[in-house]
């Protein structure tokens, strides 16, 4: 199933996205409103409005969102980094948070944004100290994730909290696809319709499984938190104007364009 938290006449809410019926085209894609949150079990309302008449907006709301650092060893060995023996993890704020559609506004402080696409792992439940065996459990699904980084502000600095914690630094969406099997997907970005990035889930050198439990070893996890899964090889260069687009299979396409920040 896949959800999507959107906006219409200044309203807020999650939909269920389905086709009308006897429609196939994505023209013809409804939200079924889901009462109250998805976490849980949830029911559907029963009122349904059209894809293309809402706002899509970031599909979560997270307290945090954990990212993961190289864990694609090819992307490590193109930055010029060792695989680290351990998940390599920092925070991006909330507040980094942009939906489908937004704006990537390119920060002040910086000359070298890249674009890094990513497998989002939406989380269901709250849980800390996962055990491996359960790690699907607390799992809602999965979204398109791209991890905008200042790469020079990166390189200068200790700490990635300016380099990958700015405003509109994270996208996500479109929606979270709740029915997913992460172990094999193909991953994408393109700029301005160019492919910059091409690879696969089953190149990460630890599984989303392996992440959760790694993760909340350390920490709380709570329902609509995010974790970004590593990027392949191929990150590069974003300007203002460009168009950057996110496809994974199974899950759908996230595009934002870089706007000068104002």
């Amino acid at each position: 199933m896949r959800i999507a938290r959107f906006s219409i006449d200044g309203n807020v809410a999650f939909g269920a996205i389905s086709a009308a019926a006897g429609e196939r085209g994505p023209d013809d894609l409804v939200l079924d409103i889901i009462k109250g949150i998805p976490y849980a079990d949830f029911e559907l309302s029963g009122v349904k409005v059209p894809l293309s008449k809402v706002r899509l907006l970031p599909p979560v709301l997270p307290s945090k969102v954990v990212a993961v650092g190289r864990n694609y060893a090819e992307h490590a060995a193109e930055l010029g980094h060792e695989v680290p023996d351990l998940p390599l993890t920092f925070f991006k704020p909330s507040t980094s948070v942009t939906g489908p559609g937004d704006d990537i506004a390119y920060p002040s402080f910086s000359s070298e944004l890249h674009h890094e696409a990513e497998l989002a792992v939406v989380i269901g439940r709250m849980c800390r100290e996962v055990p491996r065996e359960r790690a699907k459990d607390v799992i809602f699904g999965y979204t398109c994730a791209n991890d905008i980084t200042a790469r020079d502000v990166q390189q200068r600095e200790k700490q990635w909290a300016r380099a990958k914690g700015f405003d509109t630094s994270c996208p996500l969406g479109p929606w979270v696809e709740t029915d997913l099997d992460p172990a094999d997907l193909a991953i994408q970005c393109t700029v301005n319709g160019v492919q910059r990035q091409l690879g696969r889930t089953s190149d990460m050198i630890r599984s989303v499984e392996d992440l959760i439990v790694h993760i909340s070893e350390a920490m709380t996890l709570l329902p609509g938190d995010v974790i970004l899964t590593g990027t392949p090889a191929g990150v590069g260069p974003l300007n203002v104007g460009d168009e950057v687009a996110v496809t994974i299979e199974g899950i759908g396409t996230l595009t934002n364009k870089v706007i000068k920040r104002g």
